[in-house]
């Protein structure tokens, strides 16, 4: 790909972000910048958050895996569904009850001091792991189309990175997120609509019919698996896909967050399954 295009591309897409970022930070409080002074549509966090809970490892991992696995990571995503009407039902509840800013705060309530640190700190220890990563590969696929003809290194590339996502979140907090969020995802959803065509093209498909009709006839359009000694059985994998799901969204300050920011519990649990369907 051009590198021109792409730093073009790349200009457009932080534009567009630090241009949220300034509207949305404008006569920002304490208030604003953590909860968004719970006023956020529910159907903007519903569609941010499915770029929140994605990204660029899984946009790249997951097609992967079908190649390994055939098509059982849906049976976790099926699973995702019993997650997420847990949290809407027995979390979220539980959170707006207690009008908490941040969900660890439950546990010094319940269980003392020390216990919310904990909780607080193996949060901030995942999320910086888990972002470190994030970073890392995005950082590498800009090297590799943009950064290296430009003769630029690595280590800068990865300062650039993370100096432009500072930049247009230190200022407006939540309420700015969840903007960004919205449309992180839809350039998300666009470019996964685009690989597809680009790899049905590859493959000579020129019709809908013709994608489904490739998935029906390869052997790894299998979903299913009802073998009680394989790692991929159905049951194993939907069980676990509920617990994730209420691990890594349900108890998870970032994703809680933006969930918190809706005007009351019905638009959170709104938003909440929305989300599960979207």
């Amino acid at each position: 790909m051009n590198p021109q295009i792409v730093l073009i591309v790349i200009s457009f897409y932080f534009l567009l972000l630090f241009l949220i970022s300034w509207f949305t930070s404008r006569k920002v409080t304490s208030e604003t910048f953590f909860t968004g002074d719970r006023q956020s549509p529910w159907f903007l966090v519903a569609f941010g958050m499915i770029g929140a809970s994605l990204s660029g490892v899984t946009f790249i991992s997951v097609p992967g895996e079908v190649g390994n696995s055939n098509f059982y990571y849906f049976q976790v995503v099926l699973g995702y569904t019993l997650g997420y009407f847990t949290i809407a039902k027995v979390l979220l509840p539980l959170y707006y009850r207690l009008n908490l800013v941040s969900i660890y705060s439950y546990l010094e309530d319940r269980f003392g001091f020390w216990s919310y640190k904990t909780g607080a700190f193996f949060f901030i220890l995942s999320r910086t792991l888990g972002s470190s990563l994030r970073v890392f590969l995005v950082a590498s696929v800009l090297q590799l189309i943009l950064f290296d003809s430009l003769g630029i290194p690595f280590w800068v590339s990865v300062l650039i990175t993370v100096g432009l996502i500072w930049v247009y979140t230190h200022r407006g907090g939540i309420k700015t997120v969840v903007w960004t969020d919205t449309l992180q995802t839809f350039f998300m959803l666009a470019a996964v609509v685009v690989s597809i065509k680009l790899v049905g093209e590859d493959l000579g498909f020129s019709s809908i019919k013709d994608y489904f009709q490739g998935i029906a006839s390869d052997p790894r359009s299998e979903i299913f698996n009802w073998d009680w000694k394989a790692g991929t059985n159905f049951f194993k994998q939907f069980i676990s896909g509920a617990f994730i799901t209420i691990v890594m969204t349900g108890l998870d300050q970032d994703m809680m967050q933006k969930n918190l920011t809706c005007r009351n519990i019905g638009d959170a649990q709104k938003n909440m399954f929305w989300f599960t369907v979207i």
